[in-house]
């Protein structure tokens, strides 16, 4: 305990803030696509006799421009895993110098062709390369400038404020269902009492983080083990709980890095709207599955629609919970995180997706 104690109070060194767009990312390539190829478009209408003639030379600069486009999105994907490690300037200095040299070489590279020069003979021009370089360096520190504002502007302050909202009412119901249950063990069952006061000191702790704070699934799977076992006191019998994983092995469980208070809240709804209104045992069922570099987390409990704790009428702080999450999944991952409800044969389905990406991994103890 001590040693714990010492490992949370020491101070840790903050990462700097990643500035540099994540090329691996759907949404963001996309974007990038569409923005690039749109302003080419206009620049080629204003300077073309017509819109034959504009599409004419939009196919003629797709062979310049997809190339360029793409191979700076990979080499974003690899900056963006480093970008904590640099600091603010050089991260956007890099979004500039990026594009630009992509583009000279990709000029470089297609100038040995004589259809190359065919389509683009302005580039051989002695200003045509400094053109060009020049427009890569703008859209590269654009495009930059833009997805730092969407990341302020879709920051989490909002959705932080909406979820202590919820928390407000939803943890001191739980805390005191959980002191209760823990109090009728004291006298007879000590030593389970001690646990379960524990489990619920270090769930407290993980919910006192920021939202915004990542974690691994072994270490959110671990806490909702904990959750549990502080329901089960409670509710006994009824609560039903059944873990599946399909091909996801021990290290993507222990390397898989998550959003904090990801998983806990969905079996916490499952448990609430699932069974508590039951007086049967109610089975929840925690898939874990991994494919395609993607993780699956697919939560399933039994609803009553006409119980008014089900999903005809789906009480305002689950509908909260669940926007919450969808909108951290959407912050954190953009396209590529996804959370989706459905109902089938009395089942209440909850369903998360999102790419598999990996914790660093922590350094032995003693090591500097």
């Amino acid at each position: 305990m001590a040693s714990d104690q010492i490992a949370d109070n020491t101070p840790a060194q903050q990462p700097n803030a990643v500035l540099i767009p994540d090329g691996c990312n759907l949404g963001v390539v996309f974007r990038t696509l569409i923005a690039v190829n749109l302003a080419v478009m206009a620049a080629l209408l204003l300077h073309s006799d017509g819109l034959m003639a504009a599409l004419n030379s939009f196919v003629e600069s797709a062979m310049l421009i997809e190339p360029a486009c793409f191979l700076s999105l990979v080499i974003f994907c690899g900056l963006h895993r480093v970008a904590h490690r640099l600091p603010s300037l050089a991260q956007r200095l890099a979004c500039v110098l990026v594009p630009v040299l992509v583009t000279v070489g990709v000029i470089r590279l297609l100038s040995g062709f004589d259809w190359f020069f065919s389509g683009f003979s302005h580039l051989s021009a002695s200003g045509g390369m400094p053109l060009a370089a020049l427009v890569a360096a703008l859209f590269g520190g654009a495009l930059q400038h833009y997805f730092e504002l969407r990341a302020r502007a879709f920051s989490p302050v909002l959705v932080e404020a909406r979820l202590q909202a919820l928390q407000a009412r939803i943890r001191p119901h739980f805390l005191f269902n959980s002191l209760n249950a823990v109090l009728s063990l004291i006298r007879n069952e000590p030593r389970r009492a001690e646990a379960a006061l524990e489990d619920l000191a270090d769930l407290i702790r993980v919910l006192m983080r920021d939202g915004r704070a990542m974690t691994t699934l072994e270490k959110e799977i671990r806490l909702c083990r904990q959750y549990l076992s502080i329901e089960k006191i409670r509710l006994g019998e009824r609560l039903k709980v059944q873990w599946e994983r399909t091909g996801i092995s021990d290290e993507v469980i222990f390397r898989a890095q998550i959003p904090t208070l990801l998983l806990q809240p969905l079996i916490e709804n499952a448990v609430h709207y699932g069974v508590e209104p039951s007086t049967e045992p109610a089975l929840i069922r925690i898939q874990l599955s991994h494919t395609l570099e993607r993780i699956e987390i697919i939560i399933t409990n039994p609803y009553n629609p006409y119980s008014g704790k089900g999903v005809a009428a789906l009480p305002e702080g689950n509908q909260m919970a669940l926007e919450n999450i969808r909108e951290r999944l959407a912050l954190l991952y953009d396209v590529e995180g996804q959370l989706t409800t459905a109902t089938s044969l009395g089942q209440f389905e909850v369903r998360a997706s999102f790419p598999y990406v990996k914790a660093a991994l922590a350094k032995p103890q003693g090591s500097r």
